[in-house]
């Protein structure tokens, strides 16, 4: 799996958040979701919804499943992550 980090004009890196790297060796971190993963309880799944408009972007039984979908369909844009 590949990982990507844009660093801006700002001097602000902007990536998936991921284990493989440890992103602390680039010095303090600020973290902000770019979605929702969230359960139904009407619908009896895991929903993956737009942080900010909170529009549905991918369900499925399995939260694992809409965290691996988060991994393979978000990538870091200029102000922050997107849907690929």
């Amino acid at each position: 799996m590949n990982h990507v980090i844009r660093f801006g004009p700002d001097g602000l890196a902007r990536c998936l958040h991921t284990e493989a790297i440890d992103l602390r060796v680039l010095g303090r971190l600020t973290v902000v979701r770019a979605t929702l993963v969230e359960f139904n309880d009407s619908a009896q799944q895991w929903e993956v919804r737009h942080h900010g408009t909170r529009e549905l972007l991918h369900a499925d039984p399995s939260r694992e499943a809409c965290l691996r979908w988060e991994r393979e369909h978000l990538v870091p844009g200029p102000h922050g992550p997107v849907v690929a």
